[in-house]
């Protein structure tokens, strides 16, 4: 019979421990102490340990000795950290009542009479509006080498392509400009700071602040240390961010621009929340080109102008907003406690019931139905039954202003 061999999966790795994972199918790694057989965490499963392990009351996922409690609870990661000063809770979150509060329903609980019916309260809603999505995907002379680089993947370059079109557009815009504090929004690695910072390696007094909730591997803030912009990163909510107590813009006292590529659903609207609804200001020294508004009964304080300079602006005072570039995505993640276009659905006889079918609805629009539809309408055929008119969805059915 021929030996097993110390692979970790047949038999234990050599100096770790012995104990076999079935979940994973294999061995454990963790190494083990001189004389032992199992690590510390499966000492239990085993009568080498005289002293007793028990689940970390702050996290269930690992062990401890019972008697060592006290002083693990001290150093443990899972332990809640002080809060830092741009930390307020649900600053962002918008106004909730329990009579908002409804119980959801999916898509294939709903009969065919109650879909036919949200079908033409949506239609009637969005009488009167301009729902055509007017694409305008553009490029950016920051990115193409790296568009051009042979050696990016499909996965990579579909980022480099969408990064490509934010910078574009927001040159379009006159967003890429000097003396200015770009916030990126739901970050992660952090590139698409890193692509306007390159786009704006020649503009002065240009600094960026980085928010994200997670802790995030292979940030690119590193590549910035040396350079003469600032690349902050908080690692908070956007629910619960405060800006105006944000050390870098208190210090810098720029005028700010919003940016965000991956914006899932509901975190757009808290960004806007963070942005607009505490920081409005009337000081700002230019025509807009664009304004934004969010409704007065959600406590926004009216139009938002950009600004250019910051002369005569003290620092630590509210936020000059500049401009704002979100790709909007996932619009099945909204929550109606954070929407910000509460007032424009209640104008139209719609409320949080409402809101939360056109939530599931709005997959329609990618869920790859459509292909299969396009199939069947190259086929040769003169009737179509009330149903397939109903549904039959184009990109202008669900435009991003109501969702």
């Amino acid at each position: 019979m021929e030996e097993s061999v110390a692979d970790g999966v047949s038999a234990p790795l050599p100096g770790r421990c012995a104990f076999y994972v079935a979940k994973k199918k294999r061995y454990c790694k963790m190494l083990v102490g001189r004389g032992k057989t199992l690590c510390g965490e499966h000492a239990n499963a085993g009568e080498e340990s005289e002293k007793k392990r028990i689940p970390c009351p702050l996290d269930p996922k690992h062990t401890v000795f019972e008697d060592n409690l006290a002083k693990h609870l001290k150093k443990c990661n899972s332990k809640e950290k002080p809060k830092p000063i741009y930390y307020m809770k649900d600053i962002n979150a918008g106004s909730g009542s329990e009579d908002e509060t409804k119980e959801e329903i999916t898509i294939a609980e709903r009969s065919k009479e109650e879909l036919d019916e949200l079908i033409i309260k949506l239609k009637t809603a969005l009488k009167g509006l301009n729902t055509k999505l007017i694409e305008n995907s553009l490029s950016h002379s920051a990115l193409h080498e790296p568009l051009n680089d042979p050696k990016n993947g499909d996965s990579a370059f579909k980022h480099l392509k969408q990064q490509a079109s934010i910078l574009g557009n927001m040159e379009l815009l006159e967003l890429l400009k000097p003396n200015r504090c770009y916030i990126e929004f739901g970050a992660g690695k952090g590139k698409l700071s890193h692509w306007i910072h390159i786009a704006l390696k020649e503009a002065e007094n240009v600094h960026f602040l980085l928010v994200e909730r997670s802790s995030t591997r292979f940030k690119v803030d590193g590549k910035h240390k040396n350079a003469d912009s600032t690349f902050d990163r908080l690692q908070v909510d956007i629910q619960h961010l405060d800006l105006r107590k944000a050390p870098l813009l208190r210090e810098k006292g720029l005028p700010v621009i919003g940016v965000g590529k991956h914006l899932c659903g509901a975190a757009t609207d808290l960004a806007l929340r963070c942005l607009f609804e505490h920081n409005c200001s009337e000081e700002d020294d230019e025509p807009p080109t664009k304004r934004v508004k969010l409704h007065q009964n959600e406590g926004a304080c009216g139009d938002i102008k950009p600004a250019s300079s910051t002369k005569g602006r003290e620092t630590g005072k509210k936020l000059i907003v500049s401009g704002l570039a979100i790709a909007l995505c996932c619009h099945h993640r909204c929550d109606w406690r954070h929407y910000v276009g509460k007032e424009f659905f209640r104008q139209k006889g719609l409320g949080p019931e409402e809101f939360a079918a056109f939530q599931r609805m709005s997959s329609w629009a990618t869920c790859g139905m459509r292909k299969f539809a396009s199939k069947i309408r190259e086929k040769p055929s003169e009737l179509k039954t009330d149903e397939e008119e109903e549904h039959e969805m184009s990109e202008k059915a669900l435009p991003d202003t109501l969702i």
